[in-house]
């Protein structure tokens, strides 16, 4: 879906969007479920929850990471967040901003439904927890996309 010099520049925008606010945000793209969710008719919000704790988005200072998901074979997006943000935004927001990756991405502009998404969620983040002097946290998690 992604070529890696676009999965590059994601990590970058990732990188520069930290440096506005002390959020985290983590991208994973998964081609399909694996065979023992599959087997339980599990959905793809379930996974989404799963890999939020496996890659730590949860275990940030301020309790405000987030997790931009997709599982591919089932054309599903899911964004988790953490408490620390999630109390600031409504989850209208939140499926709105699913809603608009999903229309970008059946144009077949994936790095730009991603793009957008990472910018919403920056600004999310950069209008409850921004960057100071008082929060010169390092960066918690990596920043480049997974894909299983």
């Amino acid at each position: 879906v992604l070529p890696d010099d676009a999965m590059e520049r994601l990590a970058r925008r990732v990188a520069a969007s930290e440096q506005r606010h002390t959020g985290q945000i983590r991208i994973c793209v998964e081609a399909g479920l694996p065979t023992s969710y599959l087997l339980r008719h599990a959905p793809a919000r379930e996974r989404a929850v799963m890999l939020f704790g496996k890659l730590r988005v949860w275990d940030t200072e301020h309790n405000n990471g987030v997790l931009v998901y997709l599982l591919l074979a089932e054309h599903a997006i899911e964004i988790v967040a953490d408490r620390g943000i999630d109390r600031h935004v409504d989850a209208a927001d939140w499926a709105a901003m699913t809603a608009r990756m999903g229309a970008a991405f059946r144009e077949g502009r994936f790095e730009d439904g991603l793009t957008q998404a990472l910018e919403e969620a920056s600004a999310l983040l950069v209008a409850r927890f921004p960057r100071d002097a008082s929060t010169l946290t390092g960066n918690e998690l990596p920043d480049a996309p997974v894909v299983l």
